[in-house]
């Protein structure tokens, strides 16, 4: 049985919207934190997510690993094709109630949007976005 049951509506819309891509392997991953009470309020085993499986070494089953491409403003002028340089969209997890949750490993390695950077995420502003999420 897979750890995750993923669903893909992203993946499903034209690939003009992303890009598949696999997330590039790291030495020794280490977990540091796990949220057990989001994975509670998803409806998953928080056990088995203490495994790498969030480390990108290997994409869990059922995953079908994309970048996403969007547009937007950047440096004060409209950019028609940006896209997540060091993100990676595994799918969705479906929670008890019914609502759709994307599941993304962040610096998970280059995607063709990572525009010359190795597309990692320092310890230090991921444990920011962490405790800013949780604030918010």
């Amino acid at each position: 049985m897979p750890i995750l049951t993923l669903e893909h509506s992203y993946a499903s819309l034209p690939e003009r919207f992303y890009t598949r891509t696999n997330p590039t392997p790291v030495r020794e991953p280490k977990l540091i934190k796990l949220n057990h009470t989001l994975a509670a309020q998803l409806g998953l085993d928080a056990a088995a997510l203490e495994t790498a499986i969030f480390a990108g070494n290997t994409v869990p089953e059922g995953a079908q690993p994309v970048a996403m491409a969007y547009a937007g403003h950047q440096y004060g002028h409209f950019v028609p094709q940006l896209g997540d340089g060091r993100a990676i969209l595994l799918g969705e997890v479906r929670d008890p109630h019914g609502r759709l949750y994307d599941i993304h490993l962040k610096g998970s390695g280059q995607t063709p949007f990572s525009r010359r950077g190795d597309g990692r995420a320092a310890l230090g502003p991921v444990i920011r976005e962490y405790i800013i999420s949780e604030a918010m």
